[in-house]
């Protein structure tokens, strides 16, 4: 079994951070967070704040060639995926393994394109969403790492689950990953996206009627591309993904609310872009997400004019 030693994570947000702590906490030798020179200027003058304790890790530049990871953990927006991709470069070696946290059902094959499926294990975050308000990130620490291969248990995975045992990290190992990585995705789909519309908490949307009917019209466009693209057991998906959402806390706020609340720039084009342009490769309409793909379209949009037309004062 490979054995983990050095560990490098790219991106200091709301996830990321939660493992980032973990980590420091257990092996700050050997830890590693991978930043860019104005991020590195940033977190120097403003360090990560987490749940009120400040955060100082040992940040490395992308031209760095003197750390190899045994494991690279990428926790970025989708967004910055492809300079996640290109800065983790000088610290992959023969034997890395990389997980992503990234939310959706695309980022594995993207980063296995240039790495290697081999080294990429499916991977996902579940729990309650964190709260970030500029450099301070809050968070309960219910949280977990679903991941898991192609091929079952594989050495990767054990490598990987011997490492967060001695880590202490939250973890779940499916019997079939593929499936439960379209489940996260379905209830990303259905429920970040039109609450980032609506402005609404977990509990204003489960307890409104309109609203879930609505959700379920989304996940059944999901479900269709699930099956056209070879998941297995999709006729379970939208009861599974029912069951999810009532476990969410009621107070609660998706990343994606929070981040049109912020100003920032959403996931949609990982989550409706995404789901449109499956369903042009096989055929199925996705009307649905079309349309929240142009709602959110015109909130990006709202905010840019916002933006350039601020005056200091």
């Amino acid at each position: 079994m490979k054995e983990i030693k050095n560990i490098l994570l790219c991106g200091l947000g709301a996830v990321g951070t939660i493992y980032a702590e973990k980590i420091q906490k257990y092996c700050p030798e050997n830890f590693r967070v991978l930043v860019d020179e104005a991020r590195l200027a940033r977190y120097k003058a403003n360090p990560v704040i987490f749940n009120g304790t400040r955060l100082d890790f040992n940040y490395i530049l992308p031209d760095k060639k003197n750390f190899k990871a045994d494991l690279i953990i990428i926790a970025t927006k989708f967004a910055g995926l492809n300079d996640a991709i290109k800065n983790i470069k000088n610290f992959v070696n023969k034997d890395t393994i990389i997980i992503s946290l990234l939310n959706g059902v695309t980022s594995e094959d993207i980063i296995a394109a240039v790495y290697g499926k081999e080294k990429l294990l499916y991977s996902y975050f579940i729990g309650h969403s964190a709260i970030r308000c500029g450099n301070r990130i809050t968070h309960d620490d219910v949280n977990t790492i679903v991941f898991g291969s192609d091929n079952n248990i594989n050495e990767n995975v054990l490598s990987v689950k011997k490492f967060f045992d001695e880590a202490g990290i939250n973890y779940k190992i499916p019997d079939d990953i593929r499936h439960s990585l379209w489940l996260k995705y379905m209830l990303n789909v259905c429920a970040n996206q039109t609450t980032a519309i609506l402005r609404m908490t977990f509990g204003e949307m489960i307890e409104n009627k309109h609203f879930m009917e609505l959700a379920v019209k989304i996940m059944k466009e999901v479900q269709a591309v699930a099956k056209a693209e070879g998941v297995n057991n999709t006729e379970t998906m939208i009861d599974e993904t029912l069951v999810n959402l009532s476990k969410m806390i009621p107070d609660g706020k998706t990343s994606m609310l929070q981040d049109v609340e912020a100003g920032r720039k959403t996931e949609v084009d990982m989550f409706a872009g995404t789901m449109i342009q499956f369903g042009k490769k096989h055929g199925i309409p996705t009307p649905y997400n079309y349309m929240i793909k142009e709602f959110i379209d015109i909130i990006h949009e709202n905010q840019e004019h916002k933006s350039k037309n601020c005056v200091s004062v």
